[in-house]
């Protein structure tokens, strides 16, 4: 083992190549916290997380004053004590967001850096379970575009082997079920079309909603609820045959035992950048998997590829390109589905030329 002795703290931030808008929301920046590691013996692992346009100048701080300090000396490879550590220093703001997006970016990291030194790519290292991983598209389905452009989207998708799309939904009833009809009739059956409500909805609307989507062969019907509403969801889940679908606002595995003991989702959508990275994540996977229930990740294809195909209960990978800016080479995509890269790492090629030229102010380093 190597004790760890230079940590490097960046942050990119990454405006959307398309507008993206939902229900309740403008993607309008992606501020992506970039963290750096290197051992004694010089091997270095780079880790990541994002938020969608605020936020990231509080996670480069808890990361700066309080989180990397606590790394330098630490051996690299004890990965769960560390993370075990960092979260209990950050006991009074756990489990929040800002502690969660900054834990990801050092778990990933870590990971990233033990895949290299042990010269593994990380869908083997942590599992090994599948080899290639279906597609659907999000990024065709925003709730400002019209159906025509819509409709462009989801056949353009299935050409590519894609297995479905992704529509948000969010405008008046009548509208969202003339848009899904509208897709549906387009691609006709086989084809997932899945619906995202981002929060939108209170039960008794979302429980309407549902009954309304039922006739159109709805692949899944994501956040329809605030994600603290769990027992909304319990309730929403006994009067529709549609699956609902909920992670990618919820910040800790304990939230992820709450939904599933309580027969509160059928679909587990957990982000690695929002969950505190690798660690967690495979642990709400292979929870999941207890409960015989799928898991389709939130966001983050590149590095959720590999988690995907590092579990036996993965289904779906999120196609929405985000690090073509940083990255050298793309994902892999082959007759629609997403496949894990074989080369030692998180499986990003990385271009730090680019990550460098489009680094903010406040970058940091720390050295033993």
């Amino acid at each position: 083992m190597a004790r760890i002795t230079r940590v490097e703290i960046l942050m990119v931030d990454l405006k959307p190549k398309v507008k993206r808008v939902d229900a309740i929301q403008s993607f309008v920046s992606q501020e992506t916290p970039i963290v750096r590691i290197t051992d004694a013996d010089g091997v270095t692992g780079t880790g990541y997380s994002y938020t969608i346009g605020t936020g990231g100048p509080s996670v480069i701080e808890l990361l700066k004053r309080t989180l990397v300090p606590a790394l330098i000396g630490r051996e690299a490879l004890e990965i769960e004590m560390i993370w075990r550590d960092l979260l209990f220093l950050t006991h009074a703001t756990t489990t929040g967001a800002i502690t969660s997006i900054a834990l990801a970016a050092i778990d990933t990291a870590l990971w990233d850096l033990k895949a290299r030194k042990l010269g593994q790519p990380l869908h083997l290292l942590a599992g090994g379970a599948q080899e290639a991983i279906p597609l659907y598209t999000t990024e065709g389905g925003w709730l400002h575009l019209e159906e025509a452009a819509l409709v462009e989207d989801a056949l353009r998708a299935k050409s590519d082997g894609f297995g479905g799309c992704k529509l948000k939904v969010g405008r008046p009833l009548h509208e969202d079920v003339r848009r899904i009809s509208t897709v549906r009739e387009a691609v006709g059956p086989g084809f997932e079309i899945f619906t995202d409500a981002n929060q939108r909805f209170n039960v008794d609307e979302a429980i309407r909603r549902a009954r309304a989507y039922e006739p159109l062969d709805i692949g899944w019907f994501e956040e329809p609820l605030t994600a603290e509403d769990i027992s909304g969801h319990t309730r929403l889940v006994a009067h529709t045959s549609i699956p609902i679908a909920v992670g990618e606002s919820l910040y800790s595995a304990m939230h992820f035992r709450e939904y599933l003991e309580r027969h509160a989702c059928s679909i587990i959508q957990v982000d690695v950048g929002r969950i505190g990275g690798i660690t967690p994540w495979l642990k709400v996977a292979h929870l999941a998997e207890a409960f015989n229930i799928a898991v389709c990740p939130h966001f983050l294809m590149e590095l959720h590829v590999s988690l995907c195909a590092a579990v036996p209960n993965a289904r779906w990978v999120e196609y929405i390109p985000q690090l073509d800016e940083l990255t050298t080479e793309r994902m892999t995509i082959r007759d629609g589905k997403a496949i894990p890269s074989h080369k030692p790492g998180l499986g990003i090629a990385w271009d730090f030329d680019a990550i460098e030229r489009l680094t903010v102010d406040g970058s940091h380093s720390i050295h033993l």
